[in-house]
């Protein structure tokens, strides 16, 4: 135990590790709960929980979903705004030693434990105990089930980082890494038919239905309106149309623009200037746009922006899911300039596009529909073809809990 805190802590900021037991690890604790386990500990009303790992690591996760009104663990020891690796000079927690110092005498009413010596010695000092027997799949607590929905999380790691999915991932990145340029390459550099030949060949699963609706009669192009899973979906959704398309964007970075073989528009966030500059794209050709303004891991589908619907009556949803496996394709807080190479990293890596019927006219702001209706009324439809739930969660929502700032990014940032 001494060993592994002094691989995972040595040189660690503290905002980091905050960041960490934020944002990244509740999803992996929330994946491997104990059902049964968490309904004991739900039925009963105060709850502490003794741990022998790093109490940093647990403690937002226990408090933040499962309520928990104490947490015991192993101290660490810090310099200055960064940790040392080492235990604090009380030593590794024991459990049993210190549900005696938390509870003197008295003994708890409901204990429960693993299937281990320290946690029967734990277990063995309330009055009623519950031992964990190892996971069968039925154990794991379904998602309809959680405490809280997770929404928003961040990392880049896909899977449970056991050892040996660790190791698998270190061999597979040189691997990884050749295949992510060799995609990248093809889909920048060669036409369309021939990079989605290639893809496919190279592991990528893309999925495709339904059709591009044809060339309005004025003359403008066809404003298409995405769910937002990664930096890539106007680029999946130009090659399964086959024909160029222009996204729009907010705080791209510059290498992401370099790299794209779409072209892209930044927006300003002025409502008008964006409004002008999206029509003016609009009277040159076919438009991407993902009112979400930022992706989205989980079957979750943000509020929709309000402005693309004020600018076009050609409107056509398009539901964009993705499947990965060992690398997401999305940051908060790491170099979003990498976002789409470590998508392509994975070894089977997938796209599924579905391109919905257009928008009845009677639906649209020409047919009376104020822009906030129209928004919500394809944020529907979108989230009814991929099977996601709609909700009020925003951007500034997302940067906020994943990364502490509102998720703007200044024009003079590289990444």
């Amino acid at each position: 135990m001494r060993v592994m805190i002094f691989i995972t802590f040595c040189g660690l900021r503290l905002k980091d590790m905050d960041s960490v037991s934020r944002a990244v690890l509740p999803k992996f604790y929330l994946e491997n709960l104990n059902l049964q386990a968490f309904e004991a500990l739900d039925s009963a009303g105060s709850k502490v929980v003794i741990t022998s790992v790093p109490r940093v690591m647990v403690e937002g996760f226990l408090k933040e979903y499962l309520t928990v009104d104490s947490v015991v663990g192993t101290e660490l020891h810090t310099a200055g705004k960064f940790f040392t690796g080492l235990v604090s000079s009380s030593g590794l927690l024991v459990k049993h030693r210190a549900l005696k110092e938390l509870f003197g005498e008295k003994r708890p009413d409901v204990g429960i434990g693993a299937q281990t010596l320290h946690d029967h010695l734990l277990i063995s000092l309330c009055k009623e105990a519950y031992v964990i027997t190892k996971d069968s799949p039925n154990s794991r607590m379904p998602r309809n089930r959680y405490p809280k929905p997770l929404v928003f999380h961040d990392g880049r790691l896909a899977f449970l980082p056991t050892p040996v999915a660790m190791l698998s991932m270190f061999m597979w990145l040189p691997v990884g890494i050749l295949l992510a340029i060799f995609r990248l390459f093809i889909g920048i550099c060669l036409p369309y038919n021939l990079a989605l030949l290639l893809g496919l060949g190279s592991g990528i699963n893309l999925k495709i239905s339904g059709h591009a609706p044809p060339q309005s009669a004025d003359g403008k192009g066809v404003l298409y309106v995405c769910s937002h899973r990664t930096l890539l979906d106007p680029v999946f959704l130009s090659i399964s149309l086959r024909k160029p398309l222009t996204a729009v964007t907010y705080s791209l970075s510059k290498m992401s623009e370099i790299m794209a073989p779409i072209k892209t528009v930044r927006l300003t966030r002025d409502r008008k200037r964006d409004g002008e500059t999206m029509q003016r794209l609009l009277s040159d050709g076919d438009l991407v746009v993902c009112p979400e303004g930022t992706t989205c891991r989980e079957p979750y589908l943000l509020r929709f922006s309000s402005l693309f619907a004020e600018l076009a009556d050609e409107i056509v949803p398009v539901a964009m899911n993705t499947e990965v496996s060992m690398f997401y394709g999305t940051t908060a807080s790491g170099l979003k300039c990498l976002d789409p190479l470590f998508f392509l990293m994975n070894p089977r890596p997938g796209y599924d596009v579905r391109i919905l019927e257009k928008v009845p006219e009677q639906l649209t702001c020409a047919g009376g529909k104020s822009s906030h209706e129209v928004a919500n009324y394809i944020q529907r439809e979108l989230g009814d073809a991929l099977g996601f739930e709609c909700t009020n969660l925003t951007r500034r929502d997302k940067y906020l809990m994943l990364a502490g700032n509102d998720g703007v990014v200044k024009e003079n940032r590289k990444n």
